[in-house]
């Protein structure tokens, strides 16, 4: 059980590292620990409130109980693998790597010890797509046949007090590129299609004026074992942002805005709009946080740290090609 004193480990400060700290110390976790590989000024949390240290070998003397790893998606594996080895229960931000290569490493550790793992796609907790995975596995709306998802965003704009350029996700040595970056969307339908992943084609463009050494976009397919068929468009290029998803059943459909917060389902001739009033992204990393925390505490995670990572090999794979 993770108590609320106990010593809880982020690697890397950056805005999603906040992130995490703050919805830590939102929960009431008192005692975090920040290992950090850069001396920059923290943006929104109280140095006073939290640890900072450099060597990673200190991380044996304050035995942490678990782990959020918030570096470039290339350190992404090694640092698992460092807590896992330790019996640190490790929760990873997407995605789980660049490539496959110490995966096998990862497997073979978590088998060993006794350490949950989850890959951070918080998605799963968003009360439209929770909804829409009841629909599913009820057919209620019979099956679903078909998913369509668009996100476009401009990178620029994510964080502008740092130049874009220096981002892991402009940069190939550190992860980066639309696919693997957004790839929120393909796990997403992987999870909600409820089946196993038999084909995918991803096409991905360079054609943007943005100054990076990666895709800025991709159009990715897939095909499942029980015959959904899905294509998510990523790209951060986009000046205009817009992100929707669109799901096609035997009996209907549904249809998310998702930045107005706005679901709109097509039933039995009749139409019916949903709304999230005030929705706020920390929400979902509460959400996330709190179901890590929850599932270390029932013990019985084995099945689920080698489906999560199994899930993510799937998701490298496609966005790797």
């Amino acid at each position: 059980m993770i108590k609320k004193d106990d010593p809880i480990l982020i690697f890397g400060a950056g805005s999603i590292g906040e992130r995490h700290v703050f919805i830590l110390q939102k929960l009431g976790y008192i005692n975090i620990w920040i290992y950090r590989q850069r001396n920059l000024p923290l943006r929104n949390i109280d140095e006073k409130t939290i640890k900072i240290f450099k060597d990673l070998d200190q991380t044996d003397n304050i035995k942490p109980k678990a782990a959020i790893i918030c570096t470039p998606t290339f350190q992404h594996l090694e640092q698992a693998i460092f807590c896992v080895k330790r019996g640190i229960h490790v929760l990873i931000e997407k995605p789980l790597s660049h490539n496959l290569t110490n995966f096998d490493k990862l497997l073979d550790v978590t088998i060993k010890n006794t350490a949950y793992v989850q890959v951070a796609y918080m998605l799963r907790y968003h009360a439209f797509f929770q909804n829409i995975k009841l629909i599913v596995e009820s057919k209620k709306m019979g099956n679903l046949i078909s998913v369509q998802t668009y996100w476009g965003e401009y990178l620029p704009d994510w964080h502008p007090w740092e130049d874009y350029q220096q981002s892991y996700a402009a940069r190939k040595e550190l992860g980066g590129g639309a696919a693997l970056t957004l790839s929120h969307d393909v796990d997403l339908v992987n999870w909600l299609s409820g089946s196993t992943v038999t084909s995918w084609n991803t096409l991905k463009n360079h054609r943007s004026s943005l100054k990076i050494n990666v895709e800025s976009g991709a159009d990715i397919s897939i095909g499942y074992q029980n015959g959904i068929t899905a294509h998510c468009h990523v790209n951060f290029h986009e000046q205009n942002p817009k992100r929707w998803y669109r799901f096609v059943f035997d009996e209907g459909s549904i249809e998310i805005d998702y930045f107005k917060s706005v679901m709109t389902t097509y039933y039995q001739k009749e139409m019916t709009i949903q709304t999230i009033r005030n929705f706020n992204r920390n929400q979902l990393y509460e959400s996330l946080i709190i179901d890590f925390f929850r599932k270390i505490d029932e013990g019985n995670f084995f099945e689920a740290s080698l489906r999560s990572l199994e899930e993510s090999k799937i998701i490298i794979s496609i966005c790797q090609k």
